[in-house]
């Protein structure tokens, strides 16, 4: 079992950084692929990025790329969405997953509660 917690959204200016991060539960989570969703109101839940195991694989949606990195540290059972160059249009609710690091999210096994994410324009 994995419990994961999402921290470090909030309001804030196009052009600004935000790092959310994901706390992870259980001596199993560095086990686990993990992943970053956003689902904006009234749309489907979107596929941000990814992250092998190790850390050492990762890859972003072409939407996100160059602005935003993901990372996590095992020791601490994080993982970690750095977020640059915000704009409007990432506007939506942040949830970590774990199970995978692809696109499907029928492939993770848990999900967070998620992070309001809320850039103005």
């Amino acid at each position: 079992q994995v419990q994961l917690v999402e921290s470090g959204g909030g309001l804030v200016q196009a052009g600004a950084s935000l790092r959310l991060s994901c706390a992870g539960s259980g001596r199993t989570f560095y086990r686990y692929a993990m992943g970053w969703f956003r689902q904006a109101p009234g749309k489907e839940r979107e596929f941000v990025a990814g992250i092998n195991w190790s850390g050492g694989t990762t890859h972003v949606t072409d939407t996100v790329k160059g602005r935003f990195t993901i990372s996590r540290d095992n020791a601490k059972n994080m993982a970690y969405l750095q977020m640059n160059s915000l704009k409007s249009e990432d506007t939506a609710v942040y949830y970590c997953a774990a199970g995978s690091s692809r696109s499907n999210p029928d492939e993770y096994e848990y999900w967070g509660q998620g992070t309001q994410v809320t850039v103005s324009s």
